[in-house]
């Protein structure tokens, strides 16, 4: 009895969710994106997370010009699906609504060439090359264990050499790329003027003003306060609550 009413209710959260979900994308077919938002937030409520989720709220808000809550969702959306070029192509529309234009600090020298490297995939596609390489290794140890041919089994042990040794840049590439990840904490301005102060105090002169929808990224918390990181450079204290994190 106590399986079959565990089976029932599980079967109503998924009926009611998929409900949920399906009456926002009805609601966004028919121009209503104010209530598509709530319909998709009670999904967000339910701790219910998917792409599609953040991607057709970041729609929605877009929609309704509401620059901050558009961007935050297409870059949570992105989070979960690094490589969506139309949730990419989303972003960028969604960007142009921006007032302020941050530059990107291009790094130089050794450290660019292997951001730039390590940055062609993320940490979950390095683990799945990595997952690949693994299994031509074993391909070729077993082809290398049962070969009686001399030419044969160096050709098995060469192949295991360089598969090994692309191994180690994989598993590398995968590490630096998921504590890269670990390490970013970016957040999206959510006020619509916010004063970035160059001390974690009120009455601090002010480093430079940001707008609603830049994205930053938090160096460390005090109290209150956070430090803050631009793309540029550039760096101050903002206030909790005119930020919401990514992460």
């Amino acid at each position: 009895m106590k399986n079959l009413l565990y089976i029932v209710l599980l079967t109503t959260q998924v009926f009611f969710a998929q409900n949920g979900f399906e009456n926002g994308n009805a609601l966004y077919q028919k121009g209503k994106y104010q209530e598509a938002i709530a319909a998709y937030e009670t999904e967000l409520s339910a701790k219910k997370q998917s792409v599609e989720l953040y991607f057709n709220l970041g729609n929605c808000y877009y929609k309704l010009n509401k620059v901050a809550p558009a961007i935050y969702n297409y870059e949570k959306a992105l989070l979960l699906n690094p490589d969506d070029t139309e949730i990419q192509n989303n972003l960028k529309f969604a960007q142009k609504l921006q007032i302020d234009d941050i530059k990107t600090l291009e790094k130089v020298g050794f450290n660019k060439i292997i951001q730039d490297f390590t940055n062609t995939y993320n940490y979950n596609t390095w683990g799945g090359i990595t997952v690949g390489l693994s299994i031509v290794f074993l391909l070729f140890f077993v082809g290398y264990y049962f070969s009686q041919i001399t030419v044969s089994k160096r050709l098995f042990f060469l192949g295991m050499f360089v598969v090994m040794l692309l191994l180690l840049v994989s598993v590398s590439c995968a590490i630096f790329e998921k504590n890269q990840f670990n390490n970013d904490q970016p957040a999206i301005v959510f006020s619509e003027v916010v004063s970035v102060k160059s001390e974690p105090k009120v009455g601090a002169v002010n480093a430079f003003v940001l707008h609603e929808g830049t994205k930053v990224y938090v160096l460390e918390s005090l109290d209150n306060w956070n430090k803050i990181q631009l793309t540029d450079g550039n760096e101050g204290w903002i206030e909790n609550s005119t930020i919401k994190r990514l992460k």
